[in-house]
């Protein structure tokens, strides 16, 4: 490696994360904080989030039934 060109390396950067998770990594920079982490994250955790933003999912899933529904009936 050339000498001086590189940022200098933490191997014990502290990372803290909204949801109040504290970890130690090794990073170029001491000190870093984050919005979501693998302790919070949906699809770590296994509780999935929906945000339903207008009524889009009830729409969706009304739409689902009718479509449900005509199958059903063309069936009979």
């Amino acid at each position: 490696m050339k000498k001086d060109i590189h940022p200098p390396y933490y191997s014990k950067a502290k990372i803290t994360c909204a949801c109040g998770a504290k970890f130690t990594v090794g990073s170029t920079k001491e000190n870093m904080e984050t919005e979501i982490c693998s302790a919070c994250h949906p699809f770590y955790t296994g509780k999935a989030k929906l945000v339903d933003v207008a009524g889009r999912v009830d729409r969706f899933r009304a739409r689902l039934e009718k479509t449900a529904a005509i199958k059903k009936k063309q069936k009979q």
